[in-house]
């Protein structure tokens, strides 16, 4: 739910917990199952890791979520901001929350100008967060701090006027309220360009499982080539990739299903063409590097979301 709306998030939820209720039952999944009921969510990563998590606690923990901070933060998958928050909420214990909305509360009431995605910026933030801490009472604190945030303090015109802390704010005495937090622009995004081909051969076709640290890690997809700009179908078997992949095939019928399919992530624009090829046979590029399924088994596989917008129009 970090970065996604509840309302959008909990179908996710609500199916994920069903099948997954406990720990062991998350550690025993094989992870293609795992992130075949974490697809459309995105972030990827995420499931994977907490689905090493499980593993972790499991065969270190004897099944039982730790409960020391310490013993948190050595979970897959949990930083510092995930480590207080558990912590905090769940065992009441002294750490305090750093998230955007208590950045965006401490730099307008310190006016603090530092930019707030710089990596020595979450030091200074931390420690201050920290000094404020009601360790008596950290969950209450951490809570208030961040709803202060979302409902009162927020990014854009924020109602100063009515604000409980208007007397103490030193970006309201400095009429800097709109100017903080700081932020360093991100670059703009790459442009990748891909070009899926889903390869029918009788009743069947065949993917594969993306590996390396690029996106989507461990998610199936048709054969790709990516090119360096956009290609049409005219340039197509021009590619390198292209002829290996059509190598000993003889004749092959290809055709474009869907053209132009911008697909944005946080930092990428996946420029996407889906092509269908027609086949008889299958080399050997086919059979040692793919997985052979039945058309209508590839329901059962973990995709993105832009395969799944294929699949979901050709089925």
């Amino acid at each position: 739910m970090q970065q996604t709306r509840v309302n959008q998030g909990l179908e996710y939820f609500n199916r994920f917990v069903k099948r997954f209720p406990d720990v062991a039952s998350l550690a025993e999944a094989p992870e293609d199952e795992v992130m075949k009921y974490w697809q459309g969510l995105g972030y990827y990563s995420r499931a994977r890791n907490l689905h090493a998590a499980a593993k972790q606690i499991m065969e270190k923990c004897n099944g039982i979520f730790p409960r020391k901070y310490e013993q948190v933060l050595q979970l897959k998958g949990i930083g510092e901001y995930t480590a207080a928050a558990i912590c905090s909420f769940a065992y009441d214990l002294p750490y305090a929350v750093l998230d955007g909305n208590v950045y965006r509360v401490l730099a307008r009431l310190f006016a603090i100008e530092m930019p707030i995605n710089l990596p020595k910026a979450k030091k200074e933030f931390q420690e201050l967060a920290q000094q404020l801490l009601n360790v008596r009472e950290p969950a209450l604190h951490n809570q208030a701090i961040m709803e202060f945030g979302a409902l009162q303090c927020v990014p854009v015109s924020p109602d100063c006027a009515g604000c409980v802390l208007r007397e103490k704010c030193l970006a309201l005495a400095g009429n800097k309220v709109n100017e903080l937090p700081v932020k360093i622009k991100a670059s703009a995004p790459q442009n990748r360009y891909f070009n899926y081909i889903m390869i029918v051969n009788g009743g069947y076709t065949y993917l594969r499982r993306r590996e390396g640290n690029d996106i989507w890690k461990n998610l199936y997809e048709f054969p790709l080539i990516e090119t360096n700009h956009k290609v049409d179908i005219s340039e197509l078997p021009e590619q390198e990739a292209f002829l290996q992949l059509t190598d000993n095939m003889g004749d092959v019928a290809i055709t474009l299903k869907l053209d132009n399919i911008k697909h944005v992530l946080s930092h990428r624009i996946i420029n996407t063409s889906f092509y269908v090829m027609q086949v008889d046979n299958e080399n050997d590029l086919l059979r040692h590097r793919y997985v052979k399924i039945q058309l209508n088994a590839i329901h059962d596989y973990p995709v993105s979301r832009l395969m799944e917008i294929f699949v979901e129009k050709i089925t």
